[in-house]
């Protein structure tokens, strides 16, 4: 039988670590020579990633995050070094602390409104789901920051997410948009003579190339089983997946307005329910993406059992520890995408609000965005892609050996750069995704929201499936339980 991650209901960070140690072990990115560097310049003092201690040790900013997808040790921890490093040298007694909260991403976010509600943790900087930030600012856990905090350089549609009631609760720090993966090799094998899909296709191009591969007669690609997969198990993916179809089939007609109230119609749920039903119809679809995560999905698009996958940004930095850019290809997701991330708030309860704001500024400046994009992360900058005369200011230490290379001299690091360093699909590919993304429902109510969307939606997925209307109204009326009308 062949072996599984079991990664159901957990959020991106840790799916992160345990695809990546089994691709490829541990991966040191680009912008990661940072590590030694600030280690040296902070003289090793500060808590290491991952810290549980007890927050709100004096001088301390506490910041309280989930995992970083780019490993223990990572971008994150190093951008909280670099700034502890500045504040030694201008002989500040403040320094930034990273903590690490276990666990999913739903068990985060109680985890945050508990500590923020009881006072029971002293965190000053909280790293919120973008899909949070209307909970948490309705609820008065963080408190309004200044305009001037988010600038035209951030990307117009992240930068939307930062807001609610007309106010700056939050600043990016770094995005994630859905995107389409495929397998060049299993193309080529198919004779499919253009392999370069970055310009993008539609859904009815996606299966025309999947019926090329499966074409009769035609030797099928090793472990080769259906055309795609993507992440429909019963938690915030099939929410997502669900959201793109919904999006792409109503033209960008969303479920909510601006002020969080249910403003969707059962036809336009109807639509959406239909093209998801298509996208997802099991003549394509491996039978197992009804029941898999990030993790899943993402071994099995690297194992070759399908040609495409949907997936986020992380993916691509991952595949290619295993597979060569000969084999591994990506381009805009067909259709409306998905925007994710995380954004930077500031806790109602902090006592050091100036340093912490100041931490936010650094944190999300133009350099620590490009930091961000080299380890692999999407940044939330138009600078981070655009301006060459942007970097990561990173100078390799004098002597030290490079974390990026392997005890046989050859660089971990596989993943395509450009002339300047960035991720090679970053500028023509990524940075227009995320230009053209679209958010989920926002509202102070979405935790209620998702939770009914994705019940709903798993009917569909069932053994004796309802019809397209029958559905929709089932999912009207629920919807129109949870939320404001």
């Amino acid at each position: 039988m062949r072996r599984r991650l079991r990664t159901s209901g957990r959020g991106h960070g840790w799916v992160q670590g345990r695809v990546q140690g089994r691709l490829s072990g541990r991966v040191y990115g680009y912008g990661l020579a940072l590590a030694l560097l600030l280690t040296a310049c902070s003289g090793g003092g500060q808590a290491g990633p991952g810290a549980t201690a007890t927050p709100g040790a004096s001088g301390d900013i506490v910041v309280a995050s989930g995992r970083d997808v780019t490993g223990k040790g990572g971008i994150r921890q190093q951008l909280i070094d670099a700034w502890n490093a500045q504040q030694d040298r201008e002989h500040s007694d403040v320094h930034a602390r990273l903590v690490e909260l276990p666990g999913s991403a739903d068990q985060q976010r109680s985890q945050l409104l508990g500590a923020l509600q009881s006072g029971s943790a002293q965190y000053d900087v909280v790293n919120l789901d973008v899909t949070w930030v209307p909970e948490f600012a309705a609820a008065h856990l963080i408190r309004p920051l200044p305009d001037a905090l988010v600038g035209t350089d951030v990307i117009k549609s992240v930068a939307s997410t930062a807001r609610w009631g007309g106010k700056l609760y939050a600043v990016p720090f770094n995005s994630d948009v859905g995107l389409l993966y495929y397998r060049r090799d299993h193309l080529k094998q198919a004779h499919v003579q253009d392999t370069d899909l970055s310009k993008g296709i539609t859904w009815r191009q996606l299966r025309d190339l999947i019926d090329a591969v499966e074409a009769p007669g035609r030797s099928r690609p090793k472990g080769y089983e259906k055309g795609w997969t993507t992440q429909l198990g019963p938690y915030e993916g099939r929410t997502v997946n669900g959201i793109e179809a919904f999006l792409s089939a109503t033209d960008g007609v969303g479920l909510t307005d601006e002020n969080g109230r249910y403003t969707a119609t059962v036809q336009q749920l109807t639509d959406g329910i239909a093209e998801l039903r298509a996208r997802t119809q099991g003549a394509y679809t491996l039978g197992d993406a009804v029941r898999s995560d990030e993790g899943e999905s993402l071994t099995d698009f690297a194992d070759g059992r399908t040609a495409f996958l949907r997936h986020w940004p992380y993916a691509y930095r991952t595949l290619h520890q295993s597979l060569t850019d000969a084999q591994l290809g990506v381009a805009p997701l067909p259709g409306r995408a998905v925007l994710g991330g995380q954004n930077l708030a500031l806790a109602g309860s902090s006592q050091q609000a100036d340093k912490a704001r100041e931490l936010i500024r650094f944190l999300t400046s133009r350099e620590s965005e490009r930091c961000l994009l080299d380890a692999g992360f999407a940044a939330t900058r138009e600078s981070a892609y655009t301006a060459d005369d942007v970097t990561c200011g990173v100078a390799r230490t004098p002597g030290a050996a490079s974390p990026s290379a392997s005890p046989s001299g050859e660089s971990a690091d596989r993943m395509p750069r450009d002339d300047h360093g960035r991720p090679a699909y970053a500028r023509t590919i990524l940075l227009p995704a995320l230009r053209r993304a679209v958010q989920r429902p926002r509202t102070p109510l979405y935790g209620a929201f998702t939770q009914t969307f994705a019940t709903e939606l798993g009917t569909l997925f069932s053994d004796d499936p309802p019809g397209d209307a029958e559905l929709a109204a089932e999912l009207d009326k629920e919807l129109r339980k949870v939320l404001p009308g």
